[in-house]
């Protein structure tokens, strides 16, 4: 049976690893390359470097503080942010990186997943995905709660959770797994920095429309948290970010608790 896999995410902007709810206010979480060495002293299975105002700022990723982060680990780095064509996508890889994630230039452009696919090969294309729930108001179903998926859609934004677009989350992760993608890095922006549980009816709707592996991104609170994307989730693998970076728990105590429970995870 396939081990699960725990992701700690550097979120960075202008050099350090920052977090925010929602994605708005933004707080100083420390330096990227220390984090990261943590983490793989911590036993984290993987780690995502991602540059989070690289899009929106019109930039390219930064290459330096990548070189950093990935000569302090030694187990996979996935970096995004701010790729916009396989020369950008090779030179992270040339950093250290991976696997590259792709998002904004992705959904303006599709074609480039493909691009980089048969480039590198799937395993090295993740596409990220930010995603905001949008429900059917016209049954007066304006207050519903997040474990209630009726009504409900899921709207994929860009640019660091800043463009909303017009495209339908579901449909968009079955045509990128079409594209060549080899894996999903599923963001709740409604989630995000929340602490109250990843959105599990979008993960497993996404889950069962695909087939290639899925991260959960966005609300984890407590090592229940994991547990539920896992299991109710049908992910492959879970992310946090300020759980983990302000020490409110470590990623061995979720592996150990995922243990517990039956999950298989990789031991520390």
């Amino acid at each position: 049976m396939l081990t699960r896999r725990v992701i700690p995410c550097l979120d960075v902007d202008a050099g350090r690893v920052v977090k925010g709810v929602s994605f708005v206010n933004i707080r100083d979480a420390g330096d990227p390359a220390e984090l990261a060495r943590f983490y793989n002293e911590e036993g984290a299975d993987e780690l995502v470097f991602l540059d989070i105002t690289a899009s929106s700022d019109a930039r390219n990723t930064m290459v330096d503080v990548v070189q950093k982060v990935s000569s302090e680990v030694f187990i996979p780095l996935t970096v995004g942010g701010g790729i916009r064509s396989v020369d950008d996508m090779r030179k992270m890889l040339e950093a250290g990186a991976d696997k590259v994630s792709v998002n904004s230039a992705a959904v303006l452009d599709p074609k480039l997943i493909e691009a980089c696919a048969n480039e590198f090969g799937s395993q090295c294309v993740v596409v990220a995905m930010d995603v905001k729930r949008q429900f059917d108001t016209t049954n007066n179903n304006i207050e519903v709660s997040q474990k209630v998926s009726k009504n409900a859609r899921w709207q994929l934004y860009t640019h660091g959770g800043r463009r909303p677009t017009t495209r339908d989350a579901i449909e968009w992760a079955e045509q990128v797994t079409e594209l060549g993608a080899g894996e999903l890095l599923v963001t709740s922006m409604d989630a995000d920095g929340q602490k109250t549980g990843y959105d599990n009816d979008l993960l497993s709707t996404i889950s069962g429309a695909v087939k290639i592996p899925v991260i959960a991104s966005g609300g984890a609170g407590k090592v229940e948290h994991f547990f539920d994307a896992l299991n109710e989730g049908k992910a492959d693998a879970v992310l946090a970010a300020s759980l983990f970076h302000f020490g409110e728990l470590k990623v061995s105590e979720v592996k150990a608790y995922l243990s517990e429970r039956g999950i298989p995870v990789r031991k520390v």
